[in-house]
């Protein structure tokens, strides 16, 4: 391996990964393993992440489950605990976990109860912060730091009405990865966050379903839409040293989406024909 290559490397790194059951955090943790480190798999459901931890462990990796309620904090200030009884360190937080189901989706605003907004917050937000939080304490201590990598949305950047609770909690996630790497950056402890556009959670299940996943990539410059798998090798980069100068930053993956201004919104304007 050239000394470039060399700085992509995790071997001896250990990670947490958040919602790692499934989707892109599934991708993500087998993608940090791939690289060489060992990984704690957190998750709600744990069956989930019992087979993403077997999984990383015929990488030859090691790797534990845990599961974990984010919206929880002294859930995940276990979470963290596991990984330091287990390893005896922690190198890379990776807070993926998000919301799949949007509470009050296509709702009208004045129907959006208190229960679906606060948990839509909890999931998508403050898991981040408690996450974050006892990280970067046990990172701290360490005295050699460490890396924070926050998982946003590309909803955070446009208008998000199907659910605009998630598209708010998202663009926090954003500004607290700003914020906290400032606060940080003194501790040697670097955060980025990651920003996905639309990106398949895997195979399609139904033909229908292949089919609307081919149409909604056609509103988008790349002309389909992401595949899980294209998140980790950016995963990588963010908790390697090849992005030791790099804190504070969003990464938008999505096939030029933003950029481009066409996006799926839920409703197809007025046009005179």
């Amino acid at each position: 391996m050239t000394p470039l290559l060399e700085r992509f490397n995790l071997e001896g790194k250990v990670a947490i990964v958040t919602g790692a059951g499934r989707g892109l955090g599934r991708q993500m943790a087998l993608a940090l393993a791939d690289a060489g480190a060992d990984i704690v798999c957190a998750a709600r459901t744990a069956e989930q992440v019992d087979r993403t931890a077997a999984d990383i462990r015929t990488l030859g990796r090691r790797a534990i489950s845990q599961p974990t309620d984010v919206r929880d904090s002294a859930r995940c200030d276990a979470l963290i605990r596991r990984a330091v009884d287990e390893y005896g360190k922690l190198d890379i937080m990776l807070s993926n976990a998000g919301i799949g189901d949007m509470r009050g989706a296509n709702a009208e605003l004045w129907d959006v109860n208190d229960d679906d907004w606060h948990d839509t917050l909890d999931v998508n937000l403050s898991s981040a912060f408690y996450c974050a939080r006892a990280a970067s304490k046990q990172m701290t201590g360490q005295g050699h730091g460490g890396t924070i990598i926050n998982v946003a949305s590309g909803t955070a950047m446009r208008a998000y009405p199907m659910s605009f609770g998630y598209g708010a909690a998202k663009a926090g996630v954003i500004a607290l990865t700003k914020s906290l790497s400032a606060m940080l950056v003194k501790h040697n402890i670097r955060v980025n966050c990651i920003i996905p556009g639309f990106v398949t959670q895997g195979p399609a299940r139904s033909e229908q379903e292949a089919i609307f996943t081919q149409t909604r990539g056609r509103y988008l410059p790349a002309q389909r839409l992401g595949y899980a798998w294209e998140l980790g090798p950016l995963a990588i980069f963010l908790a390697s040293d090849a992005s030791a100068y790099v804190t504070g930053q969003g990464f938008i993956i999505d096939g030029g989406g933003l950029a481009g201004g066409l996006a799926p919104m839920g409703f197809a304007p007025d046009v005179a024909v």
